[in-house]
């Protein structure tokens, strides 16, 4: 690969990174406003008509399936996409932005794990190493460096759901491994998309708190705004900008990219005037560390399950 397409592929990893890093604590802002399944609803129905149009204009249907891969494709990206979405956003009107980032950024750990599970294999000694050292890390912040909340299970309400959406999304990665061996990978996000927003619209039906039509129409600009760049940055451009990636790097590579989301997150929180603690800084650091620790050269290898993607 030439050094400008590689520069180029780099850097747009970096701003896809940086979208979906911003999007915790612009998320968090927008929630101060309108209720968490409003704002993944819109999120969804934003990314499912740009990603439909962009469909179009690259002339890109969506191939032929039978019944059992249209069904296993649903329930993936309704658990996946869905479950996502309702834990991180309901979770974050419980905690701060921050722990949200560093709770997901154990996502690529935890969908190795799956992955050794599934097989039967056991991890290689840094990725559990990974896993320990990046638990440590996420725990120090949610349990805000007190063993007791620990050992008493006094943990934050959001955090807890965040991880739960999480752990959905990294069952849809997982998944989606093999259902992209039969179907392209745009038309499966956007399936994904729609799915979510059928999923999250029905749970709007049978919440009458939840206005979706009134509460963006009576949202501020600022409101409306944040909405619109988590719809059209933080899930459409995110998706187009990662999946150039691994193109380009391929997936291993790009996978180490994810790391820079919790630091995007803190970032962004302070330029909004967040407050962020010493202790989420400390988690941060350690949980970054240990996301890097399989990229290390290790002298003796052990058993391994699969590539942390």
């Amino acid at each position: 690969m030439k050094t400008h397409s590689l520069l180029n592929a780099v850097l747009l990893l970096v701003l896809c990174t940086f979208f979906w890093g911003s999007s915790f604590p612009i998320g968090k802002h927008a929630l101060t406003e309108v209720h968490a399944l409003t704002l993944v609803l819109w999120r969804f129905v934003i990314a499912a008509l740009c990603l439909a149009l962009y469909l179009k204009i690259r002339r890109s249907g969506i191939p032929q399936l039978n019944w059992w891969q249209w069904s296993w494709v649903i329930v993936v990206s309704a658990v996946g996409v869905g479950g996502l979405n309702l834990g991180l956003f309901t979770g974050l009107s419980y905690t701060s932005s921050t722990n949200g980032a560093l709770i997901m950024a154990l996502s690529p750990l935890t969908t190795a794990l799956i992955a050794c599970v599934v097989q039967r294999s056991l991890p290689s000694m840094a990725q559990g190493m990974s896993v320990l050292v990046s638990l440590t890390g996420v725990l120090l912040v949610i349990s805000n460096g007190q063993l007791a909340n620990l050992l008493q299970l006094q943990l934050n309400h959001g955090d807890k759901l965040v991880f739960g959406g999480m752990l959905a999304w990294s069952f849809y990665t997982y998944c989606s491994q093999g259902i992209s061996r039969w179907l392209p990978v745009l038309p499966y996000t956007f399936i994904g998309m729609v799915c979510g927003a059928l999923v999250i619209g029905a749970m709007c039906l049978v919440s009458p708190e939840v206005q979706p039509w009134h509460e963006l129409w009576q949202s501020s600009g600022i409101a409306f705004s944040e909405i619109m760049y988590i719809g059209l940055f933080g899930t459409v451009a995110g998706y187009l900008l990662w999946l150039n990636g691994i193109s380009k790097l391929g997936s291993a590579n790009a996978a180490v990219f994810f790391n820079l989301v919790p630091i995007f997150a803190v970032l962004t929180s302070l330029a909004m005037g967040q407050a962020i603690t010493g202790l989420q800084l400390l988690g941060m650091v350690v949980v970054l560390v240990g996301l890097m620790l399989p990229r290390l050269r290790w002298p003796k290898r052990a058993q391994t399950c699969a590539a942390l993607d």
